[in-house]
């Protein structure tokens, strides 16, 4: 039996001990979330003597579904007979597919296309209409496609909804992207969820078996699942309601790539008898950090509200750093960071950006001062060249009628099928309604080649179908490095005799040592492939890097003893493109949140007073983020000017002017309090202009209340004025907002 009260603070182990029905826990930044999935699975197991196979947890990364898989297996310690499915969404999608995708018309060795094949995809239906790449660009129409297929409408719908001629012809790019997928016998990443979701409303057969098999299913970081996925979740729990969800609203930051937020907030809705319980001790941050972000997600309204408190007491205050311009910012940044790791050099530290173009700054600060340092979202090593090529003949040895494989490496190495060869080819497949195999088959048979062209096109079917055999006779470490060879890959690299492809070698013989690991999981070549196709941006991130480089999208689920927020200018962060959306500031406001919570002990917000922008020569003048405005000034020891604040005699500690503070006051001592009542007064009062709120200057403009003293007009305001600075003014000179 585990002994769960030794290991779970009283939050936790309600949530752990929850056995049957609906279950939300809103799982704030650093609470534990993970501990409590994984010992909620351990305890079904062992304690409530659930079958291991019918216990079914899903989560978004590689990286996050190996943890919990891992801390499960150190749990159950091999008292099992069966093991519970971890995994993500799309691995757990193609696990469905590849039993029964035969049942809505693919065969179970369809391929998975990335992004990369994708786009691929995408420019040959663009020169199949027509259409130039500059006028129609093909990560613009995936995106469109994307956009498309997660709102479930078909490219006839996205057609008849046309309001213009480009709409028109994305919705004619999408239809004929969806038939080059098919006759390839290929799924992108949307597809893997719409098809597994089409399979179980039509086939019952396939719904009712899964049912009978998931009886408890738990989601992890459900703020971001989108409405497939929600639908997906809806349907494995149809015959019961055995969900528990994992989650953070004030975490949600995905809605650009369809992640829907009225998923957690109305999940009581769609599951009334739904418990509810809040992990709000976090064992991350210290209390400033916490205080400081908690400050500014306060101030969004799409949210059900906690309060985060941690045993760390005060803490090391927030620095406020404002450079000249962005060059300064960076090399701020790098001296900062020397510094910290001369004094512990065990720490880890994290540069977080809103954007990636900022980071060739940082970059270079970084390669002057010496530091080392490791990029998320650079060059990973399943993007490299060489391994994408050895993939893409792995892909044909399984499935040779995957076109975008075939184009690839039908002429790497350099085997004199050009590209006038490859043009004719695609032409006859289009007209003759073959794939590209079978009309080198049929170019063959049928001699429509010069000799010196039909040559070298034998020869590489004679290749391919060498693959198909020797894949079935050799382990799959055997098979590769007889592909490496046999494709003349390796003896083209050596005759090149240079440092870049010395380190394409080593590059391959790392693949090698990856797919002995593999075999060692007990996967197939098939499994290799998929989840080649399926490794995220998240999943770089190296945790034994002392320094990191990486946007604040990806730094979700990180921790780092010390952290950086870079570019905090209104246009930059919020972006420029969220401006005039309420809705999209709250999720850059979240995003603010998530970056400052990543922070155990110190945390750095920057700024550049001047900036250069992408497509602009010239530097531009730059205003504070308006969520820089909303913490506190007590929780911060720098102004704008980089000038250290005069010390103070006032009373610096923790005070309780706010509601949502006087609410945690109380929950840490272990008692509750109904703020409704002073909620409506507040609310009720005369236009009153409260901590966060936004007021009007007649000189100053737009601003951020930051602190307030005293009643009614005469009540001293101090107010950040994007631009001016902190500012304080009696009430009466300003307006409400």
């Amino acid at each position: 039996m585990l002994d769960l009260k030794k290991n779970l603070n009283d939050q936790q182990l309600q949530a752990v001990e929850v056995f049957e029905g609906p279950l939300l826990i809103l799982a704030g930044a650093g609470s534990g979330k993970t501990r409590v999935i994984t010992y909620r699975i351990a305890h079904l197991a062992q304690n409530r003597k659930v079958r291991p196979e019918n216990i079914l947890a899903v989560t978004f990364t590689n990286k996050a579904a190996d943890t919990m898989k891992q801390r499960v297996e150190a749990l159950l310690q091999g008292e099992r007979s069966g093991n519970p499915l971890v995994s993500t969404f799309h691995s757990f999608c193609v696990r469905v597919l590849r039993r029964d995708a035969s049942l809505i018309g693919y065969t179970p060795d369809f391929t998975i296309y990335d992004d990369t094949d994708q786009q691929n995809v995408v420019k040959s239906c663009l020169k199949e209409v027509g259409v130039e790449e500059k006028v129609l660009s093909p990560r613009n129409v995936l995106s469109q496609i994307s956009f498309s297929k997660n709102q479930g409408r078909s490219p006839e719908e996205v057609y008849e909804k046309a309001f213009a001629a480009q709409s028109e012809k994305v919705a004619v790019l999408y239809k004929l992207y969806e038939k080059k997928l098919k006759q390839a016998n290929a799924l992108d990443f949307d597809d893997l969820l719409l098809k597994t979701v089409s399979l179980m409303e039509t086939q019952p057969s396939v719904s009712d078996r899964l049912n009978r098999q998931y009886r408890f299913v738990m989601v992890d970081e459900f703020q971001d699942t989108n409405r497939i996925q929600y639908q997906l979740i809806r349907l494995l729990t149809r015959d019961q309601q055995n969900l528990c969800v994992v989650g953070d609203e004030d975490q949600s930051i995905y809605a650009w790539r369809g992640a829907d937020i009225q998923n957690i907030l109305s999940f009581e809705r769609d599951y009334p008898k739904t418990q509810m319980i809040k992990l709000e001790q976090n064992y991350r941050s210290t209390q400033n950090i916490l205080d400081a972000a908690g400050a500014v997600v306060a101030n969004n309204f799409a949210r059900k509200g906690k309060t985060l408190w941690t045993e760390k007491k005060g803490g090391e205050l927030i620095t406020l750093f404002e450079a000249a311009d962005a060059d300064a910012e960076a090399r701020f940044v790098a001296q900062r960071i020397q510094s910290h790791l001369r004094s512990s050099p065990r720490d880890s530290v994290a540069v977080l950006y809103r954007t990636n173009f900022q980071s060739r700054l940082f970059e270079e600060a970084c390669q002057r001062t010496g530091l080392k340092y490791h990029m998320v979202g650079g060059f990973s090593f399943y993007e490299r060249a060489e391994i994408k090529d050895m993939l893409a003949y792995l892909k044909l040895s399984l499935n040779p009628l995957d076109p975008i494989a075939l184009k690839r490496v039908i002429n790497t190495p350099a085997r004199g099928i050009g590209k006038t060869t490859l043009d004719t080819l695609e032409k006859e497949s289009r007209n003759r309604g073959l794939s590209l195999w079978d009309t080198i088959s049929y170019a063959l048979e049928q001699r429509t080649f010069t000799p010196r062209t039909l040559t070298p096109l034998s020869e590489f079917k004679e290749l391919i179908c060498q693959c198909r055999e020797q894949v079935k006779e050799h382990t799959f470490p055997e098979f590769l490095q007889w592909l490496i060879e046999r494709s003349g890959y390796l003896k083209m690299l050596e005759s090149e005799d240079s440092e870049e492809a010395r380190s394409r070698i080593d590059n391959l013989k790392e693949l090698i040592h990856a797919a002995r690991d593999s075999v060692g999981r007990g996967e197939s070549i098939r499994d290799f492939i998929d989840h080649a196709a399926l490794v995220s941006e998240a999943d770089d991130y190296d945790e034994r890097a002392r320094v990191t480089l990486m946007t604040l999208h990806s730094a979700k689920g990180l921790e780092f003893s010390t952290v950086f927020l870079v570019g905090m200018e209104e246009g930059l962060f919020p972006h420029s493109r969220s401006m005039s959306n309420e809705s999209q500031i709250e999720e850059e406001r979240r995003l603010c949140y998530v970056g400052m919570t990543r922070a155990e002990k110190k945390l750095y917000l920057t700024r550049a007073r001047f900036r250069r922008f992408l497509s602009s020569e010239s530097s531009g003048s730059t205003e504070v983020s308006r969520f820089v405005s909303e913490i506190p000034t007590r929780l911060t020891d720098l102004n704008w000017e980089g000038a250290p604040v005069a010390k103070s005699t006032v009373y610096q500690g923790q005070t309780y002017n706010s509601l949502e503070s006087i609410q945690g006051f109380y929950r840490q001592r272990g008692r509750q309090i109904d703020l409704s009542p002073l909620r409506r007064k507040e609310s009720a009062g005369a236009g009153p202009v409260r901590y966060g709120g936004r007021v009007r200057h007649a000189k100053f403009g737009l601003g951020s209340v930051v602190r307030s003293e005293g009643e009614g007009d005469e009540a001293k305001l101090t107010v950040s004025f994007p631009g001016h600075g902190l500012k304080k003014i009696l009430r009466k000179f300003v307006t409400p907002e």
